[in-house]
């Protein structure tokens, strides 16, 4: 039976990548060779994930693996790139095969799905962590930034956003049947496929590949939402503030926020909010595009039957205002129900709090 690390290696992940013309040499060399097509620029990110921290120990490998692709890809789709090539880091507890086969085969699935060819990596044991680095390709000179938004662009999200927080916290419940912890009083009313379909959402979500190839061109900044809308939207306001000198501030209208019936279902009205903004884990697309090119956009993502929501617009600071460009954290967000400002306060996921 295969033990050690270039068994594993050789078992579960060589000989099964994608084939592109454009890995000269992959796994089974001191490093892979790779050709970058005239005319792309090169995107690289890396994410991990740790058992217990972002996805649970007794998770489905499959379900692991999945999400593991997917949140890379998703960055890759937040630049309006096309994925290409990846390096995955395995460290794991033990050599437990049938972890591994489900494992590898969804990680492959989802590779193939994406065109992505596997092509190298390393193997160690430790607690589980989960390490993988895409690289894919833009056009030269038009990835999407963080760093574009200005005064008076619209601001949007793809898909609906809070489902993977409440598919979460159905999972910690079940886990936790005795907890005495209870987020509301609808779980009664959720139908077996509203659950499946949040639950889903936390373990395996979609990136918008399509969205933001779509978006090239046309969006001025660009982010995926990992972290919570709240969170991320200041990345991009904290971003843009330093490109264009100017503090700028965001007005997001709450009735427009893009939930799912199965969201609205599970939680009360009055937590839609916290999950919808601060719940984390989407990986949908937000994005600010100009006014004048709203008519391209709705031309664009109705050819392509792309999900996408106006939700608010990007605003400068009030001259009577201290500007925050020194102390880019403190940006501001205004929130408005029916056109009234709202005041909440809400924080995105942050691993050092």
């Amino acid at each position: 039976m295969a033990t050690g690390e270039f068994d594993l290696i050789g078992q579960y992940f060589t000989n099964k990548s994608v084939l592109r013309d454009d890995v000269i040499t992959g796994i089974g060399d001191d490093c892979a060779i790779l050709s970058v097509p005239a005319g792309k620029q090169l995107v690289v990110t890396t994410d991990t994930m740790v058992s217990g921290i972002h996805f649970l120990g007794d998770a489905n490998p499959a379900d692991v693996a999945h999400k593991l692709v997917a949140v890379n890809i998703s960055d890759i789709a937040a630049m309006g790139g096309q994925p290409a090539w990846a390096s995955l880091a395995l460290t794991l507890p033990s050599f437990d095969t049938e972890w591994l086969s489900a494992f590898s085969e969804r990680l492959h699935q989802q590779l193939q799905r994406y065109g992505v060819s596997l092509i190298g990596g390393d193997t160690t044991k430790g607690n589980m962590t989960l390490t993988l680095t895409l690289q894919g390709f833009v056009e030269q000179g038009k990835a999407l930034p963080r760093h574009g938004a200005k005064a008076g662009d619209l601001i949007y999200c793809s898909g609906t956003i809070g489902d993977a927080a409440a598919g979460l916290k159905l999972l910690i419940d079940a886990n936790n049947p005795d907890n005495g912890i209870s987020e509301n009083t609808h779980e009664a009313a959720l139908m077996a496929n509203d659950k499946d379909f949040l639950i889903a959402r936390h373990q395996r979500p979609t990136a918008r590949v399509s969205t933001g190839q779509a978006l090239v061109g046309i969006a001025s900044s660009c982010i995926d939402l990992s972290d919570g809308l709240a969170s991320d939207l200041k990345h991009i306001l904290n971003a843009s503030s330093r490109v264009c000198g100017m503090a700028l501030s965001a007005n997001i209208e709450l009735s427009a926020l893009p939930l799912s019936t199965a969201l609205q279902t599970y939680v009360s009205k009055a937590r839609w909010p916290q999950y919808a903004l601060a719940g984390g884990d989407d990986y949908e697309l937000l994005f600010t595009v100009a006014a004048e090119h709203k008519t391209q956009l709705d031309e664009v993502m109705a050819e392509h039957d792309l999900p996408y929501t106006h939700i608010g617009e990007i605003v400068s600071v009030a001259a009577d205002q201290p500007k925050q460009i020194e102390q880019p954290t403190q940006q501001q967000i205004n929130y408005f129900y029916d056109k009234q400002l709202t005041p909440l306060v809400l924080q995105g996921w942050d691993h050092f709090q």
